[in-house]
């Protein structure tokens, strides 16, 4: 898990929900967003906020049980003209999440969708529900994208701890995970700290900070590896080197419990 404390996730959540704010406050909300096809961004935006409002509940309640997701993805009968009204949505929606997430404290326990995480682990989740949501909306303005390199580096932790959950590597999967040779490493080359190895050689998958060689290599701004594992369109400055097979399905296969 992550050593950041949550006090500072709600900090960032609040963050990155106002540079996305400033990000749309002038924008279409009925433009198409190509990096979730489904949505306009009025659309997008109630998701972020709705994913928000989502895990407050969670938090709020105490809830031991999932909580239904109507609110992260029920947005299609919003007919959002004003993005005004949308704005203070998704204000709205940041300050009562880590409000009640500030009130509730690192030691209280709710239902999580990775089983049996504390409660920084929702804080930790939210804060890249928005970071890469934030990234949709500046490729549909067409505005520059940019996020802190130690916000970027959380991320990927954060991605590669789902890869060592059971649904990414179950064995009976007609196309194994785990094998001879399988290795990859994701290298920063705008960050010194920013480096990922990670050894599928084994009974389970595992991950450490550092380099080494590899069945494949990713290399590029910290940001640009973020939005790779997340499914998103990287720049130019993203160079792949070896089995890309290995990681597509790696990326496949870590990604699994975000759409369950």
């Amino acid at each position: 898990m992550s050593d950041w404390t949550l006090d500072r996730y709600c900090a960032e959540i609040l963050t990155q929900t106002d540079l996305l704010r400033s990000l749309v406050k002038d924008a279409d909300p009925t433009v198409h967003v190509s990096t979730c096809p489904e949505w306009n961004l009025g659309q997008l935006l109630r998701h972020v906020s709705g994913a928000h409002r989502w895990v407050e509940t969670i938090v709020r309640s105490r809830a031991t049980e999932q909580v239904p997701e109507d609110q992260v993805n029920d947005v299609f009968h919003y007919g959002d003209k004003d993005m005004a009204v949308v704005d203070a949505w998704l204000a709205e929606g940041a300050r009562l999440l880590t409000d009640h997430l500030t009130e509730a404290g690192p030691d209280t326990r709710v239902w999580t969708v990775v089983p049996d995480q504390p409660i920084v682990f929702w804080a930790r989740r939210m804060l890249f529900e928005t970071v890469v949501h934030r990234a949709d909306a500046a490729r549909t303005v067409g505005a520059r994208y940019e996020v802190d390199a130690a916000v970027a580096r959380d991320g990927l932790d954060e991605w590669m701890g789902f890869g060592t959950v059971p649904e990414a590597y179950d064995p009976t999967d007609a196309e194994p995970l785990l094998g001879a040779g399988r290795t990859l490493c994701f290298r920063a080359t705008d960050d010194p700290s920013g480096e990922w190895r990670v050894d599928l050689t084994g009974d389970v998958p595992r991950w450490r900070r550092g380099g080494g060689d590899a069945a494949v290599t990713v290399r590029g701004p910290v940001a640009e590896l973020l939005l790779l594992v997340y499914g998103r369109p990287v720049d130019e400055r993203t160079e792949i080197h070896g089995e890309r097979a290995l990681l597509d399905l790696w990326l496949k296969r870590t990604g699994l419990w975000l759409h369950e």
